[in-house]
């Protein structure tokens, strides 16, 4: 099977400072996995790393498919809603890609569009400046441009944060055909219960990979607990690890 992402002795970090260590494993081509641990795990800095906003401090990371073919919602908290842009706007960026920057909106784009909105429940919302949606309207008006870009790896970073339960559903339903499809997705999450009814697979990390397969095996009591102890242990001051080679006299 094709994997989508490949890590192979991958750190990374910030200022030399690793937040994540030593991680290896395949994500193959399709499938559904949560990425859990401890506040301050190294989750987000993972999907920065695998979308390219984040170079290695060491090892690699080998991406299945090309740039033009990852779409990456960060934590809403990163995202300036004080920009002056109409949903519609916004939602159209989706298709960037595939028009260009300067790309014209023809009719079969704006009905695509539409049927994006529609598809998030955001149906004459178009001209409401996005400053004065709530939080939840927002994440629609996110997954809705998602759907325009119509990437084979999507990475989504915590994208349930502080939502009303029916927001929450909705954007699960979204996920699911997602991974109908057999697009792979990426996906931070805090909420376990979530996790062990949606999502197939799971990585718990705490700065260093503590369990990655089946999420029944990885939410166990005993990797979890680990995990905390881990994360609770870290020098946030430590340097990259080296990596010493013994040379045959």
């Amino acid at each position: 099977m094709k994997n989508a992402v490949r890590f192979r002795d991958l750190t990374l970090g910030y200022d030399r400072h690793p937040a994540v260590h030593h991680l290896n494993g395949e994500v193959a081509d399709g499938t559904l996995l949560a990425l859990v641990g401890p506040n301050g795990a190294g989750k987000s800095t993972l999907l920065k790393g695998i979308v390219g906003l984040l170079p290695p401090l060491a090892g690699t990371i080998e991406r299945g498919v090309p740039a033009s073919d990852v779409a990456y919602l960060p934590q809403i908290a990163e995202i300036d809603r004080s920009f002056p842009i109409a949903v519609y706007d916004l939602v159209a960026m989706g298709l960037w890609r595939k028009a260009g920057l300067l790309g014209r909106i023809g009719r079969n784009e704006r009905a695509t569009i539409g049927k994006a909105l529609a598809t998030v429940g955001l149906e004459g919302f178009e001209d409401r400046a996005i400053g004065t949606l709530s939080g939840g309207q927002m994440q629609r008006a996110l997954f809705a441009r998602l759907l325009l870009q119509d990437a084979r790896l999507i990475l989504l970073d915590e994208p349930f944060t502080s939502l009303d339960s029916g927001t929450v559903a909705d954007l699960l339903e979204l996920i699911r055909r997602w991974h109908v499809e057999e697009r792979t997705v990426i996906t931070v999450l805090h909420d376990y219960e979530i996790v062990r009814a949606r999502f197939p697979e799971a990585l718990l990390l705490a700065r260093s990979p503590v369990a990655w397969g089946p999420t029944a095996e990885v939410l166990k009591p005993e990797n979890l607990l680990r995990a905390r102890r881990m994360s609770e242990a870290f020098d946030d001051r430590a340097a990259v690890c080296e990596v010493h080679t013994e040379h045959a006299a």
